[in-house]
């Protein structure tokens, strides 16, 4: 089984909302992430990004997903293994990803495919200065104060 495969099958094994306009690797990200999966949550909705290509009109609004997610995959490596030679540099690759993150996000508006854009944003913005005024050297995650993003609602009219 390849990699699309597996992601396929992980999706599915989700239990999403099957009559809901937003394609299931895109409600599997939320999932993914508020259950602090972060490396799902990248691997999930990176299927999707790669399947919709460069041309797609959604192409930054996703990849300013992936990025988040993957700034939270290392902080949360970097919390687990903070003395870990490879896990414990991580929080400067995290607060950029956050800043790219951010950067791609910022241009769809406020609301897109049924998603507030305030959270992401304001997710990426806050772990990138925080990280930024420690210098790179506190983590402000914690899985018992963990983010979690809004499930998106109503149709997908954002097309």
């Amino acid at each position: 089984m390849n990699k699309s495969d597996r992601i396929e099958s992980f999706v599915e094994s989700l239990g999403l909302d099957q009559k809901s306009d937003f394609d299931p690797c895109y409600l599997g990200y939320f999932e993914c992430f508020n259950a602090q999966n972060y490396y799902e949550a990248h691997d999930v909705l990176e299927h999707l990004w790669l399947k919709d290509g460069r041309a797609a009109p959604d192409y930054a609004f996703y990849k300013g997903l992936i990025q988040l997610a993957g700034g939270f995959v290392h902080l949360k490596l970097h919390f687990a293994h903070p003395q870990h030679a490879k896990h414990g540099r991580r929080l400067a690759p995290a607060r950029r990803l956050f800043l790219l993150a951010a950067k791609n996000i910022a241009p769809y508006g406020e609301h897109h495919h049924g998603l507030d854009l305030v959270a992401p944003l304001t997710l990426a913005r806050s772990f990138a200065e925080l990280l930024e005024k420690s210098h790179d050297t506190f983590n402000p995650w914690h899985p018992e104060r963990a983010p979690r993003l809004p499930i998106p609602t109503g149709k997908n009219d954002d097309f």
